[in-house]
């Protein structure tokens, strides 16, 4: 069994150790120790990273069949003894996280009796799961103020392994999923507010157990700071409802610097670009939102008087064709949107005894043919024929039809369109 060298000292980034296993995991040579300093992915932590050997170690697991810690390397480590070194910037961002983690949910325990039933320590955000639904910020501020209470009074944290009659009598947060010696993580600090129950059933008193100077004590193996005030902060990003559950995503320490460093920028440089202050960004937004509420409102009404236009000028390009009052007109690339080619075939066909033939070449060629009220005629058919032709699909009702086909030159467009007016009896296409 490999001793984990993380369960005593989580500071520590240098060890030797002796392979006592070679094997291959997922096409890569790994490697069991007789001890290590590396954390494996468990309990909702990544694992660490680092080198063996100077070897890159890609992943470190946990065996399931055996529960033996599999270092996975970038090549095979030839030595029978090694020397490791862990990525220290990555595990100190993880004990941060997760030691904020067990402040943050013993908080909202404390504060609003919601217990943690989910943690993800993430690259970039972590997350707790809470069995309680629609949180809001104002309802979580003061379990974040508890929790960075507990972080800026600097206490102490330490772990250790008890056994089955002293936990009975410790007031942990939730029950050990493990049998035998369980390892505990144990945040000192004043309780602010007296927890629900004592733990493990045993209705204990958490003062007596722990000299009223314990926040929060629960089972963990994770990686975890000496001191809370090493987690630097703790904040409260994002909420999300899942059903009867909250999501609460969550930054600490360096990551929530980062977070905060990235924000104060952005929100200077719209401040900048908008010439107000960072305090009144919200009441600027408001007013460009209702600005171009109103330019929409004017652009849609002055558009649809230039549709009006344009489609009076293409009516004068009508050519007559038996009983109909034809247009055929087609636009070069970058043509029209379908939305307006429509919109235009459907102005046209307001006109009695007009028929529209419109298309618009751009990434694809669109089609469009409409006609108006009380004309017996197809172009459903017409559209179909022309579709066939360009290599495309399309269909509709006999009134109004769209339909497209890969991009193509005008000068064939019209020669399809022209082909539909010299071989097709109009009077054969009835409703």
């Amino acid at each position: 069994m490999t001793k984990r060298l993380y369960y005593a000292d989580s500071y520590r980034t240098r060890f030797s150790a002796r392979v006592i296993e070679r094997l291959t995991w997922n096409d890569r040579p790994a490697v069991v120790l007789d001890s290590t300093a590396f954390y494996p992915t468990s309990g909702g932590q990544p694992a660490d990273r680092g080198t063996l050997g100077g070897v890159t170690v890609l992943d470190v697991i946990v065996r399931e069949s055996d529960g033996a810690i599999l270092h996975v390397l970038e090549h095979a480590l030839s030595e029978a003894e090694t020397e490791g070194v862990l990525d220290w910037p990555r595990r100190f961002d993880h004990m941060q996280q997760h030691t904020g983690q067990h402040i943050l949910s013993a908080a909202f325990e404390q504060v609003l009796s919601a217990d943690t039933v989910g943690f993800h320590l993430g690259a970039e955000t972590s997350t707790v799961d809470l069995n309680t639904a629609r949180l809001d910020a104002a309802t979580v501020t003061p379990v974040e103020e508890l929790a960075n209470q507990v972080v800026w009074e600097n206490h102490p944290v330490s772990a250790r392994f008890v056994g089955p009659d002293e936990l009975a009598a410790l007031p942990l947060r939730r029950p050990p999923a493990v049998e035998g010696p369980v390892r505990l993580v144990e945040i000192a600090g004043p309780l602010t507010h007296r927890r629900r129950t004592g733990g493990a059933g045993s209705g204990s008193n958490p003062s007596s157990a722990l000299s009223g100077r314990c926040f929060d004590v629960n089972p963990c193996g994770g990686t975890h700071v000496a001191h809370t005030g090493e987690i630097g902060l703790i904040k409260i990003v994002r909420l999300d409802h899942r059903g009867d559950e909250t999501r609460v995503e969550f930054l600490c320490g360096g990551r929530a610097l980062r977070d905060y460093r990235a924000k104060n920028t952005m929100a200077h440089r719209l401040a900048g670009l908008l010439t107000v202050g960072h305090w009144e960004l919200d009441q600027a937004v408001e007013r460009l939102q209702a600005e171009v509420k109103q330019l929409r409102r004017d652009m849609r009404r002055a558009h649809g008087r230039l549709l009006k236009v344009e489609a009076a000028e293409l009516a004068e390009t009508a050519v007559v064709h038996g009983p109909y009052r034809v247009v055929r007109h087609v636009w070069e690339t970058p043509g029209k949107p379908p939305g307006e080619l429509r919109a235009l075939a459907q102005e046209l066909a307001q006109r009695p005894d007009t028929v529209a033939l419109l298309a618009a070449i751009g990434e694809r060629t669109f089609l469009c043919f409409a006609h108006a009220e009380g004309l017996h005629l197809d172009v459903a058919t017409l559209l179909r024929e022309a579709c066939t032709q360009l290599g495309g699909k399309g269909g509709g009702r006999p009134h109004l039809a769209q339909g497209s086909g890969p991009a193509t030159d005008a000068p064939r467009v019209e020669a399809v369109l022209a082909s539909l007016l010299e071989n097709t009896d109009f009077r054969t296409l009835t409703d």
